[in-house]
C-alpha cells in the first residue's frame, strides 16, 4: 500500500515544480536590463557587452568597454555610433529635434552635414525571436516626410480633380473652420503625427573568444526613418540562467524530494507493519531485518576492526582464556549455542 503513497507524492512534486517552470519560463524576463529568458528557457544576457563610462580615479570594470560601438554606414555617407543598453559614452550636443534633457539618453546618432541626428533613447527591453535576440531605440530625431503618403495624397488629388465645384464648396467650408481653431491645437496636432528615427538591433551568437563584439549597418527604409544593426558577440549565445538568490536551487530540489520520500517511506511502512502485520517495537519499521541486518554487519565490521589494531597495542599478546576450568569452557559453549540461535531467530524473522 505504501509503495501507492510514495509514488503518488514523488508525482505531485514532480508536477509542482513543472508547472512552476514553464509559469516562468512561458514570458520574456525583463525585469533586469539588458536580460531575457525566452519561452524555450534560454537565458541571455548582454551586460558585458555594455560600454561604461569610467571616472576619473575610478576603476575599470574588468572585461567591461570603455568605448561606444562604431558602424560603418559605407554607402549611406555616414558612420553611425551607438551603445548597448545604455546612453553613448561620449556626450552628444545639438541634437536635431530632442530637447535638452534627452541628450543624456541617446543610445545610437548618426552626423551628416554638421547636424546630430538621435536613431533612439536608452532602452534595455530585449525580445528573444527564435534563436536571436532583438533590441529597439525609439524617440530619436523627427523624420522627414512620407514619402508613400505623399505620392497617395498627389495621386488622389489629381484622381478627384473634375469635381471642382463640390471640391471648392467643401475647401472653403473646411478652410474656415482650420482657421477658427487656435493655434495651439494644431502644434498639438503636429506633435503627435511626427515621425521619429528608430533603431532597431539584432543580436546574432558568434561563440569564437577572440572575436570582440562588433556592431554593423544593414541598412534603413525609404523614409530614413527605420535603422537596422546587427551586432555579433559571444553574449548573444543561449546559456542556462544562474541562481537567483532567495530561490530554490536544483539541490534544494532534490533534497526536498528526498525528504518527503523518506517521511513517506518511514509512515507508510509503520502504518502497513502496524495494521496488517500487526508488528509491535522496531519490527513496525518497514523491512525491519533487512536494516537490523545492516546494522549488525555495522557492528561485525566496527569490532574486527577494532580488535585488529588491538594487536598493535603494548602489554597485548595474542588472546586470554575466560576460564581454565572444564565448568568454565561448558559455559562459553552454552553462550556460544544460545548466541548462534538467537541469531537464527532473527534471520528467519
Amino acid at each position: 500500500m505504501y509503495p501507492r503513497v510514495l509514488l503518488l507524492a514523488l508525482a505531485a512534486v514532480a508536477f509542482a515544480e513543472d508547472k512552476e517552470t514553464k509559469s516562468t519560463t512561458s514570458t520574456t524576463s525583463t525585469v533586469t536590463p539588458c536580460v531575457a529568458t525566452s519561452t524555450s528557457g534560454a537565458f541571455f544576457d548582454l551586460r558585458p557587452d555594455t560600454a561604461v563610462v569610467v571616472e576619473e580615479g575610478a576603476k575599470t570594470p574588468k572585461g567591461a568597454p570603455t568605448t561606444d560601438y562604431l558602424a560603418r554606414g559605407y554607402d549611406y555617407g555616414t558612420n553611425f555610433t551607438l551603445n548597448i543598453c545604455g546612453a553613448v559614452v561620449k556626450k552628444v550636443e545639438d541634437v536635431e529635434g530632442v530637447e535638452k534633457a534627452s541628450w543624456k539618453n541617446i543610445s545610437a546618432h548618426y552626423t551628416m552635414k554638421g547636424k546630430v541626428y538621435s536613431l533612439g533613447l536608452q532602452s534595455g527591453v530585449l525580445t528573444p525571436r527564435g534563436r536571436k535576440l532583438v533590441l529597439q531605440y525609439k524617440g530619436g530625431s523627427p523624420c522627414g516626410a512620407d514619402k508613400t503618403r505623399d505620392k497617395r495624397g498627389a495621386v488622389r488629388s489629381g484622381a478627384y480633380r473634375h469635381y471642382d465645384d463640390e471640391d471648392e464648396e467643401y475647401s472653403s467650408t473646411t478652410r474656415k473652420e482650420s482657421e477658427q481653431k487656435p493655434e495651439k491645437d494644431k502644434d498639438e496636432k503636429d506633435a503627435k503625427t511626427t515621425r521619429r528615427k528608430s533603431a532597431t538591433i539584432s543580436f546574432l551568437c558568434d561563440r569564437d573568444p577572440d572575436v570582440q563584439t562588433a556592431a554593423s549597418f544593414v541598412g534603413t527604409d525609404p523614409d530614413e526613418c527605420a535603422y537596422f544593426f546587427e551586432v555579433r558577440s559571444q553574449h548573444a549565445c543561449a546559456g542556462a540562467e544562474p541562481h537567483k538568490p532567495g530561490s530554490v536551487g536544483p539541490g534544494s530540489v532534490f533534497a526536498i524530494i528526498f525528504f518527503i520520500t523518506v517521511v513517506v517511506y518511514v509512515a507508510g511502512g509503520v502504518f502497513y507493519q502496524r495494521t496488517v502485520a500487526h508488528a509491535r517495537g522496531w519490527r513496525q519499521l518497514p523491512n525491519y531485518s533487512l536494516w537490523a541486518g545492516i546494522w549488525n554487519f555495522g557492528k561485525d565490521i566496527f569490532i574486527i576492526l577494532t580488535s585488529s589494531c588491538a594487536r598493535f597495542l603494548p602489554n597485548r599478546r595474542g588472546y586470554h582464556t575466560l576460564s581454565g576450568s572444564p565448568n568454565g569452557r561448558n559455559r562459553s559453549r552454552e553462550d556460544e549455542n544460545r548466541l548462534i540461535d538467537q541469531l537464527d531467530e532473527e534471520w528467519d524473522d
